[in-house]
């Protein structure tokens, strides 16, 4: 008899694993979609069970409420966001060219995560009810490192003397339009959806603005 050890009794809990992850990613895709169409109130568990096409018994295995599959949506749109746009990251480098990675960023996210800014703004239209200790803890420490980093290069010299934060704010509201408002904007170009091309426009015009406003090349 073979001493050798049963491949597909030690792959098994890995299989497993992977099978949990599959399911728990469909389910928050799923919420996602749906938070973004409907907000937190407007969607039932069960319209995501079958929209992540499994039933709610098994969704409740995942996730064993709706409040908490929200903060799951909600804490991954932040933790994406947070990671991908401090400019802190980028300390060294111009500041014009800080911004434009800044602004670039923010810009594609809006473009591959559409739903998820939708969401998020949908829980910050009413006054952050589910994400206000989360934003607390992970969002406002980034941006006063942000802050500082900008109040920096203004008493450097090495740009106009600005309020950082409304620098932030108009960054913000300007780039998650074209995801919040992107049916209004598909609207007034007379096209189904946005393309590759209209985020670019999007991106050049929003860097050529904002750089140019506060007085940087």
């Amino acid at each position: 008899m073979s001493n050798l050890p049963d491949k597909s009794v030690n792959n098994k809990p890995r299989r497993q694993s992977r099978i949990r992850e599959a399911h728990a990613a469909a389910i928050l895709r799923a919420a996602e979609d749906l938070f973004s169409r409907n907000g937190y109130n407007g969607t039932a568990l069960e319209a995501i069970a079958d929209h992540a096409n499994m039933s709610k018994q098994n969704l409740l295995y995942y996730f064993s409420s709706k409040e908490l599959l929200y903060h799951r949506v909600l804490e991954n749109v932040l933790d994406i966001w947070v990671d991908k746009m401090a400019l802190l990251d980028q300390e060294g480098e111009d500041p014009a060219e800080m911004l434009r990675n800044y602004i670039r960023r923010k810009v594609e996210l809006s473009r591959s995560n559409p739903n998820a800014s939708k969401v998020f703004a949908i829980e910050i239209i009413n006054g952050a009810p589910h994400l206000k200790d989360y934003l607390k803890e992970r969002l406002l420490p980034v941006l006063e490192a942000d802050v500082q980093l900008v109040r920096t290069c203004i008493e450097a010299g090495r740009m106009d003397p600005i309020d950082p934060y409304h620098l932030f704010f108009l960054i913000w509201s300007s780039t998650q339009t074209y995801a919040d408002f992107s049916s209004q904007i598909e609207l007034s170009l007379g096209k189904d959806e946005l393309e590759a091309n209209d985020f670019q426009t999007a991106t050049d015009f929003l860097t050529h603005v904002i750089i140019k406003g506060i007085g940087l090349k």
